[in-house]
């Protein structure tokens, strides 16, 4: 994949222009003096990757621009800023960032490298014709030749992701004959054409022409050896390492190696979880456990360290509106000041004691769902933590906000407005534990029964019966933990299916075993569906369960005739 080098280029693109001599006042030269000693301290923490510390100081700096309209550096540093949240992997905060440059920025240079930079945060969001347009409006602002060859080497890019590889090597190909061109052979660095050798070659390897890509991304490869380009040579190793896969096993596993190995010298965090999938998927070694355990590590350090930026730059945003709000009441009567302080500490209370129950549940889910050993346990986990992750953001990260909003927006003390946003509250905390409760702990112990009895119970209605028989037939203190708690999870996937699509008013589940498996038979009365057209969402995930205990799954439907489920797991 190809790391745009935009937000470098930018960086002296701005520093040169921003610096225009004007005459102005001494009091705006001294706030523009404090504004800039800010953005060059932003600057540096950004090249250490101080992002939080970073973050607070490109707003900081910001807010002095806008006290005297500096519209340039006003989008340089929101550009920063998104730059920042696509760092941390948040595509959609960069997107709402950088937008919000577009009134600040002149047509040409400014709003180019903004397409360019929500052409970047769509590519990595997989929106890849919304990136494309982007691009392309910024290859139409750009003036200059050599400044082009970013936004049109990245339209290349999302071709390869695509599959489209011919558009893509047209691409790639004219870009590298246009360097010897002699005003862009003057001025172009070793980098711009390594990189353009190397996604060149990837796109003719993953074409079928192996031989031809190969001799470009070594040849990419070299130029970034002798140049001392670690980062780059990260990404000319793990296309090597993925060329060679199918080829040769060491060689993928040697690359893979290479790659994690430079990205761990630069702390270069999604390179070293990408290097080591292609270890575990390869599963050459004695060692693939330990790139496991290694993945899950990095994984979960890396999620702490994004939430807890996101925590910090929306607290440092409120707190600049905040601060805003705060001077523009300073007019208003005392008793007005003190409700809007009052208000002020309440959402912040409620802000972060769901924001933290939020944190910890997703991360004890997460800690619960890991695999230790395989492969196929690992995707099971990875499948079930997005579901759960997705489920959260998309019931309740967004009626959080407007809970913050409409707080912000009405007067807490009316009553009918208290209890307004009390009982959105309790809706939000009633959600939160439905969704704990979907994914609970699984009582292996003497209770394993009963627990199964009260999970399947949950799913009760008035209009919905459920039948749970033989449970207690089956010998389950001769079954393991892991068995029993892939049976409950998949009971639990098979419930939540049914409550989610099947329409059913009655659900049988029958339990048997013989001398070698445990057998689970589950029926419904609901609408079915056409077995081609099965949503592979949750069903997937019971494959993938079954499978990691040796287990079969055997689904039956058809449209308006009910739904079944034959599951068959070895003792």
């Amino acid at each position: 994949m190809l790391r745009s080098p935009f937000f470098y280029f930018i960086i002296a693109l701005f520093l040169s222009s921003c610096e225009e001599k004007k005459p102005i006042s001494p009091k705006t030269e001294s706030i523009r003096k404090e504004a800039l000693a800010l953005r060059n301290k932003a600057i540096e923490n950004f090249d250490k990757q101080n992002f939080n510390i970073a973050y607070s100081q490109f707003n900081k700096s910001k807010e002095l621009y806008e006290a005297i309209k500096d519209s340039a550096n006003i989008s340089y540093i929101y550009l920063m800023i998104a730059s920042i949240h696509q760092r941390n992997g948040d595509y959609y905060g960069s997107k709402e960032i950088v937008t919000e440059a577009l009134p600040y920025a002149k047509k040409g240079v400014y709003s180019a490298s903004i397409n360019n930079s929500l052409g970047i945060a769509d590519k990595e969001l997989s929106l890849y014709d919304d990136a494309i347009l982007y691009y392309k409006k910024a290859v139409n602002e750009y003036t200059d030749p050599l400044l082009k060859h970013d936004p049109i080497q990245n339209i290349a890019v999302v071709y390869t992701q695509q599959k489209k590889y011919d558009k893509a090597i047209h691409i790639f190909d004219s870009l590298l004959k246009s360097l010897s061109n002699k005003d862009l052979k003057k001025r172009a660095k070793p980098s711009d054409k390594s990189v353009l050798l190397d996604n060149l070659g990837y796109a003719y390897f993953k074409n079928g022409m192996d031989e031809k890509g190969f001799q470009l991304m070594f040849e990419g490869l070299k130029i970034r050896i002798d140049t001392k380009d670690m980062y780059g040579s990260i990404e000319s190793y793990l296309h090597l390492a993925d060329f060679y896969s199918k080829k040769d096993i060491y060689k993928s596993d040697e690359n893979a190696l290479l790659a994690y190995k430079a990205a761990t010298k630069i702390n270069s965090i999604d390179e070293r979880l990408e290097a080591l999938q292609i270890l575990i998927s390869n599963d050459n070694t004695s060692n693939t456990p330990r790139y496991t355990q290694k993945y899950f590590t990095l994984n979960d350090s890396i999620i702490k360290v994004r939430n807890n930026f996101k925590n910090k730059s929306a607290k440092i945003k409120y707190d600049a509106k905040k601060e805003k709000d705060e001077n523009e009441k300073l007019r208003l009567e005392k008793a007005e000041n003190q409700l809007s302080l009052q208000k002020a500490k309440y959402l912040r209370i409620v802000f972060v004691i769901v924001f933290v129950f939020l944190v910890i549940l997703i991360a004890i889910l997460i800690r619960y769902y890991k695999n230790k050993n395989k492969a196929i346990e690992f995707k099971s986990s990875y499948d079930t933590e997005t579901r759960i992750s997705k489920k959260i953001h998309d019931e309740l990260a967004n009626d959080v906000f407007q809970v913050i909003a409409f707080a912000e927006s009405q007067p807490l003390a009316v009553e009918n407005t208290k209890e307004n946003l009390l009982q959105k509250l309790d809706d939000i905390y009633g959600r939160v534990r439905g969704i704990s409760k979907e994914n609970n702990k699984i009582e292996t112990g003497k209770d394993f029964t009963k627990s199964i009895k009260e999970m399947l119970s949950a799913y009760n209605t008035a209009e919905r019966n459920i039948i749970a028989t033989n449970l207690e037939s089956v010998n389950w203190e001769d079954v393991d933990e892991i068995k029993k708690i892939t049976i409950g999870r998949v009971l639990q996937e098979l419930m939540v299916n049914m409550k989610k699509h099947s329409k059913a008013s009655l659900v049988v589940i029958k339990f048997d075993s013989d001398q070698k498996s445990i057998l689970i038979n589950y029926t419904d009365n609901g609408i079915g569906c056409e077995k081609t057209k099965i949503s592979k969402n949750g069903l997937q995930n019971m494959e993938h369960r079954i499978q990691t205990v040796k287990g079969i799954i055997e689904f039956e439907t058809e449209p308006q005739n009910g739904f079944k489920a034959k599951i068959a797991i070895p003792k």
